[in-house]
């Protein structure tokens, strides 16, 4: 079976989805002219026409972008508050008319705006090329091939991106599974996207409707465990003062998915199957037996038959947990989808660095062909984050900044997919954050609007977040 074949099965290829932007304000010309840019670069646009409209829209929709008009006067400080309450990270476009009789008001309001978060301004009359620069900047939407989308509860879509013959494969046999109410397995590296294959098969099953609940099994111990998968009684043991129903209960219907299932101990794993057995279970300090229908799910990124052979998980709970074993490709295996993911994660991380990127330099992007890529698309992710940081100018590129693509200190056994993947890949994006300026501030000799106009961020800030993570203080100690 060749690779048209496999997207012609699998799910249709589609492109990236639509980012979309408000418009708080009521100056209809502005409006019009911002609602041509958008339909241009195939963005989404709602348009709010007084502060209460926009303060239900900012509370209930999910945009990648919003504009306030300066008309909106008293509101726009409260509207401004609650979506950087919500994302500090979103970018405020702030809509400002200076060609009118209270100049000096116009003025001192700009002022609190920007001092309260607002990205840029931008002064009427709109025009279509400032908003489509704009646009390019902080909202990118360069087209990527997404073959899926899987959305969480609160209607967002995490996209499968790629075209690869190994991703077809995966996504196809994942849409077969998902037809039926068979146990699934999903083995694979850690950061290869088995949750997101989880979320698909539920998506595509005929569970859709119904519950889709999640336990990471690696964060609780044997007691805790057995809590939230089972529920309890008042009064089970200490802290138990009300009756709460556990995970299984609450899946009723639909999906449970256990991730990292290999982390649970040998005496949970007895109580696990005969559950999974039967499909009923009493809560801990229960005597009520309840019956639950649920299609389970589990992820792993080690070799459970080997923890078998080591008598670290049961053989019948193995046979039990793989009706059908899905092993999901390494990023190395998928050099083909390595131009459509980097750019999918421009799309989605420029705006924080509020820097435009148009081109990806076929250096770096051989380079990351070449790399191992240990911790897969979660590594890719933090890579791209990364260099958006450090970079400048409006190509993506690895040039001075070549310590990105070092081999983190890992086992190399590839041949076990549960080698334990540290490093960058694994990082948080504080912490990549704080080493890319603590790094810049260095090379710059600590030097602040050297650094600021390195990592193409403003002065101010820079000294917020060299405050925020006392950047000074480890310079000083160095």
């Amino acid at each position: 079976m060749n690779n048209s074949d496999l997207q012609q099965n699998s799910y249709p290829a589609q492109q990236n989805s639509k980012a979309s932007l408000l418009i708080a304000e009521n100056d209809s010309a502005a409006v019009r002219t911002i609602l041509k840019a958008s339909a241009m670069k195939g963005l989404l646009a709602t348009v709010a026409t007084d502060v209460a409209e926009a303060l239900r829209l900012s509370e209930y929709g999910r945009f990648d972008l919003v504009f306030i008009g300066e008309g909106f006067c008293s509101g726009n400080l409260r509207l401004l508050e609650k979506i950087k309450i919500a994302n500090p990270e979103m970018p405020v476009i702030l809509l400002a008319d200076c060609k009118n009789d209270n100049l000096n008001e116009t003025i001192q309001n700009i002022v609190e705006l920007i001092q309260a978060g607002i990205t840029n301004v931008i002064l009427k009359p709109v025009e279509n090329t400032a908003i489509i620069k704009l646009f390019e900047t902080l909202v990118p939407n360069r087209p990527v091939t997404n073959i899926a989308g899987c959305p969480d509860s609160e209607n967002n879509i995490y996209s499968i991106i790629g075209s690869s013959s190994e991703l077809l494969k995966a996504v196809e046999l994942a849409r077969k599974t998902a037809a039926s109410s068979v146990p699934v397995l999903l083995a694979g590296e850690s950061g290869t996207g088995k949750e997101l294959f989880a979320r698909l098969i539920h998506r595509f099953s005929n569970r859709t409707t119904r519950p889709y609940v999640t336990v990471n099994c690696a964060a609780l111990n044997d007691a805790p465990l057995e809590s939230e998968l089972f529920g309890h009684e008042k009064g089970a043991f200490t802290g138990a003062f009300t009756q709460r129903k556990g995970r299984f209960e609450m899946a009723n219907g639909g999906t449970i998915l256990l991730d990292e299932i290999s982390e649970t101990p040998l005496s949970f794993q007895a109580k696990l199957l005969r559950v999974l057995e039967q499909q009923d279970f009493q809560r801990v300090g229960g005597n009520e037996n309840i019956k639950v229908n649920v299609r389970l799910i589990c992820t792993t990124n080690r070799d459970l038959l080997a923890l078998v052979r080591e008598r670290k998980f049961r053989l019948d709970l193995y046979y039990r947990i793989c009706g059908v074993k899905l092993v999901l490709p390494p990023l190395k295996e998928r050099k083909d989808d390595m131009h459509d993911l980097v750019w999918h994660f421009v799309n989605l991380y420029s705006h924080q660095t509020n820097r435009r990127i148009s081109r990806l330099d076929p250096a770096m992007l051989e380079d990351f062909c070449r790399f191992n890529w240990p911790g897969n698309i979660r590594q890719l992710r933090n890579v791209v984050r990364m260099l958006l940081v450090l970079g400048q100018g409006q190509t993506l590129s690895i040039v001075n900044i070549p310590w990105l693509l070092e081999e983190p200190s890992v086992d190399d056994d590839t041949s076990n997919p549960g080698s334990q993947i540290t490093g960058l890949g694994k990082m948080p994006l504080e912490h990549i954050e704080q080493c890319a300026i603590l790094e810049t501030l260095r090379q710059n000799d600590n030097n602040q609007t050297q650094a600021a106009r390195v990592l193409g961020i403003s002065d101010r800030t820079l000294r917020e977040k060299v405050k925020k993570y006392k950047t000074h203080e480890i310079l000083q100690n160095a």
